[in-house]
């Protein structure tokens, strides 16, 4: 198998959820082999009979394409990539490890620090990091609608360029903008910070703007982050942008205050003037009422910070209600802000 050009060689996209089946699709249109894998029979049918149609931003399109059930997935399996949610890396891994052929490797186009569990099952050498955060959500069976555009960035873990993630980045481009860094780290540490306001903002049901519009919110949310990105620094040297969000603007110091307020400002803007209003927690427990990836990203950044005596009283509380949530033990209600700033003692505004 040439690692130079993944044309020539069969491409797996295991999850077939709002970012596989985007990748696929994509993929597939540009002349790539690829096959989708997923465990959602209704899903698999409707791509089957429809092929998988994406609406949005660039339209109204339906993509046939080639979908599979996991229990169907033989190897050995050459380029992998992993869309999964992040709680089911680890189960993925054990599933689809073996099948990995001795040159094949696994790109993980995931939330959180999903490389660590990969690299433990296949390899370092085998494991390929990136960072993906275009805005996609499922619908309904083989409906996923794309709702923003994003650069995604492809990172070997040793910081090395490579003709292997030269490979990558040119098959992704076909989806989206792509780009091969040497700090893939500080983009996962970067989208760890702007995963705990966005985990703050998803305990309440309510357009991420309005949330970040009211006073209490915007607090709730700027506390989370400034904690994240402690906690991040002490893990990456330098964080990167995510989209319109920067992480460095939480850093404490001079005009610490004002930097905070105005990422949040910006962020709502461009949520504003797009067609998702929501972050795609927020449909996992308002719509789709099922587990989130909290435990693979908030409550990494509050068991790091604990190791690096970092305090993180916004995030634990956050963590702790999403789970009630999650359990159903808990409304999404504005309520729940004021929650938050009571266990962590936030300050006033």
């Amino acid at each position: 198998m040439s690692t130079n050009d993944l044309r020539t060689t069969p491409i797996t996209v295991i999850g077939a959820g709002a970012i596989g089946g985007t990748v696929g699709a994509y993929l597939g249109a540009a002349g790539y082999d690829v096959t989708l894998v997923d465990v959602d029979r209704e899903h698999l049918r409707a791509i089957a009979e429809h092929g998988l149609r994406i609406t949005g931003i660039r339209g109204d399109r339906a993509f046939p394409l080639r979908a599979i059930h996991a229990d169907d997935l033989r190897g050995p399996l050459g380029p992998t990539f992993l869309c999964v949610k992040g709680h089911f890396t680890a189960e993925a891994m054990r599933r689809y490890g073996p099948l990995l052929a001795p040159d094949g490797f696994v790109v993980s186009l995931q939330n959180g620090l999903n490389e660590e569990l990969i690299a433990r099952e296949v390899g370092a050498a085998r494991t390929v990091g990136a960072f993906v955060h275009f805005g996609a959500d499922l619908l309904e069976p083989g409906i996923i609608r794309l709702g923003a555009e994003q650069t995604i960035y492809i990172g070997e873990l040793d910081g090395r360029i490579t003709p292997r993630a030269e490979a990558v980045r040119a098959a992704l481009d076909h989806v989206m903008p792509a780009r091969v860094t040497a700090n893939i780290r500080g983009f996962l540490w970067g989208k760890l910070v702007y995963g705990a306001l966005a985990f703050a903002v998803s305990c309440v049901d309510a357009p991420v703007p309005a949330i970040l519009e009211d006073p209490l919110g915007r607090r709730v949310c700027r506390a989370a982050s400034e904690e994240a990105y402690l906690v991040a620094r002490t893990q990456a040297p330098r964080l990167e942008r995510i989209g319109e969000f920067d992480p460095t603007a939480f850093a404490p110091g001079d005009a610490a205050l004002a930097r905070g307020e105005g990422a949040l400002r910006a962020l709502a803007e461009a949520m504003r003037a797009s067609p998702k209003q929501h972050m795609g927690i927020w449909r996992d427990l308002r719509v789709k009422r099922r587990k989130t990836e909290v435990d693979m990203q908030v409550a990494v950044v509050v068991a790091t910070g604990r190791g690096q005596g970092l305090p993180t009283p916004v995030n634990a509380a956050v963590l702790d209600l999403v789970h009630q949530i999650e359990e159903g033990r808990r409304g999404m209600d504005w309520s729940n802000l004021a929650e938050i700033a009571r266990r962590a003692a936030l300050p006033p505004a």
